[in-house]
């Protein structure tokens, strides 16, 4: 192969790597033309919004990281190989060596980041079809007088973040935070599908651990100082962890429990249904109010 092969094989993946992009930003922008919506148009956020907007976020650009995974072995090697061109002897086959190091190292490397990005769009799936799940145990809640919101964008020392559910009625307002997790090995003598939560870890079939319990308790602890200064309101949040696809088993009694609750999604229409009556009509529709303005941001075409 000599310089102008090279020269060649790269105008190539430069044309198809220029096309690709091409297109996407193409695509973007006649989704954002003739919209039947006024501008200001906004929906609520529904359950799952940031991850779904991930995931589609990833599929959109998909062809753009493949075009990346192919093009960098392509453009880290290249001048070795322009530069075989000058040598003879026993420094070709030495320099052939390293050129196939190099293609190796970079191939892997770019095909670990691009499975990597693979993972995690299929992961964030999985979270939004868990939030989806708990969003449905939910709904029923509204016909006895609870407003439910979804995806409620927060920020805190910088840094955004989302609380999956929030729950207000008149059995107060709590936020509920919702981990899907895979089931995994179980330990000799557990079943793979069960947890159990002592009011402090969750007990898992591989191991304890506190994962979304006090991501919970933060939630509610913001949501309680942000509900006071935008709602005018001094109300306690309950936090709840909801596990769904999970067989949830208390053990009890609790020693000084935590202030996060774990849950089947499956008792939350009975837990929140029957808690004692705490909050008014009027009460519950400032609280509402004020959440909703976090909540309706969703764009056409965002």
């Amino acid at each position: 192969m000599n310089w102008k092969q090279i020269l060649i094989g790269l105008g190539y993946f430069a044309f198809f790597f220029a096309s690709a992009l091409a297109m996407l930003f193409w695509q973007k922008h006649q989704r954002k033309r003739r919209q039947p919506f006024q501008e200001d148009f906004k929906l609520l956020r529904s359950a799952g919004e940031a991850q779904l907007g991930w995931v589609r976020k990833f599929d959109e650009d998909l062809i753009l990281y493949v075009s990346i995974a192919a093009l960098v072995p392509v453009l880290v090697t290249s001048p070795l190989l322009l530069l075989l061109q000058r040598f003879s002897g026993r420094w070709v086959l030495g320099g052939l060596g390293l050129f196939l190091i190099a293609f190796v190292g970079t191939f892997l490397a770019v095909a670990r980041w691009l499975k990597n990005r693979m993972a995690e769009s299929t992961d964030r799936y999985l979270g939004y079809f868990g939030e989806r799940y708990v969003a449905e145990w939910l709904d029923p809640l509204k016909a006895q007088g609870w407003r439910i919101f979804h995806d409620v964008p927060g920020e805190a020392h910088g840094k955004k973040f989302n609380l999956d559910h929030v729950a207000v009625g008149p059995g107060g307002v709590y936020v509920i935070e919702t981990k899907t997790r895979r089931k995994g090995a179980a330990k000799p003598g557990r079943k793979d599908n069960v947890v159990f939560f002592d009011g402090h870890v969750l007990d898992w079939p591989w191991g304890e651990d506190e994962h979304g319990l006090e991501q919970a308790e933060r939630n509610a602890i913001w949501l309680a100082d942000t509900l006071k200064a935008e709602a005018k309101e001094r109300v306690h949040v309950s936090p709840i962890l909801a596990l769904p696809g999970w067989w949830l088993e208390e053990r009890k009694p609790f020693k000084n429990p935590r202030l996060a609750r774990a849950a089947n999604p499956k008792w939350l229409p009975k837990w929140l249904g029957e808690s004692p009556e705490v909050l008014e009509p009027e009460r519950i529709e400032a609280i509402a109010e004020a959440l909703e303005l976090r909540c309706r941001d969703v764009k056409y075409g965002a």
